[in-house]
């Protein structure tokens, strides 16, 4: 499998989960007060937001990798 189908796959696969969930989310750190060698940190819940239209056009674009490294 060359690179642009391995790519193409990678696009489809991201579009479709982009889809599904709607998007992401994760966990930051971050220090909330440093005094001397005491440090207090707050862990902060992130959430990312995938539009339609990325998921849409993920995949559109995979499908045309793929199309194109079929033909080259």
């Amino acid at each position: 499998m060359n690179s642009t189908k391995l790519v193409g796959v990678v696009l489809i696969v991201l579009g479709a989960l982009a889809l599904m969930y709607g998007g992401f989310s994760y966990t930051k750190d971050t220090t909330a007060m440093k005094l001397g060698p005491l440090e207090m940190t707050v862990q902060e819940k992130k959430t990312v937001n995938v539009p339609l239209w990325a998921g849409i056009g993920a995949i559109v674009v995979g499908g045309v990798l793929l199309v194109m490294g079929k033909k080259g």
